[in-house]
């Protein structure tokens, strides 16, 4: 009996594209789970700012954690960066789709989801060894 062969595998090599990935693939998760929370329950759309900077924090610490292990090294160098991307790609978008400017929940989302991705770096980092 032959043992099944893999014919195809995609793996991402560089760690800040796939910290970005996975901190994307959170941040759908936990933006899935707000909506039913919010279908579900009586809250309204005003009372989700603090679970949606709690779900971007999450997002970036795990992308953070993910780009640290893949590097190996300097987890908190790559942690940053990640959280960083993450968080110009919201803003962007944000621009883009909904014409918001800048405002200063929008600098505050950039400096937790920045200290996030560096604190996740650092865990990720030690994750390795």
């Amino acid at each position: 009996m032959e043992p099944i062969r893999r014919v195809f595998t995609f793996r991402i090599s560089n760690p800040i594209l796939s910290g970005l990935l996975y901190s994307f693939f959170w941040m759908f998760l936990g933006a899935l789970a707000l909506s039913l929370l919010l279908w579900s329950s009586g809250l309204a759309e005003d009372d989700l700012s603090f679970y949606t900077f709690l779900v971007h924090a999450i997002a970036a610490f795990i992308g953070g954690c993910v780009s640290g292990k893949r590097a190996g090294n300097k987890g908190w160098y790559y942690g940053c960066l990640t959280g960083l991307l993450y968080g110009v790609t919201l803003l962007v978008i944000g621009f883009l789709a909904l014409d918001s400017s800048l405002s200063l929940g929008d600098l505050t989302l950039i400096a937790m989801v920045f200290a996030a991705g560096a604190i996740g770096g650092m865990f990720g980092v030690n994750l390795k060894k």
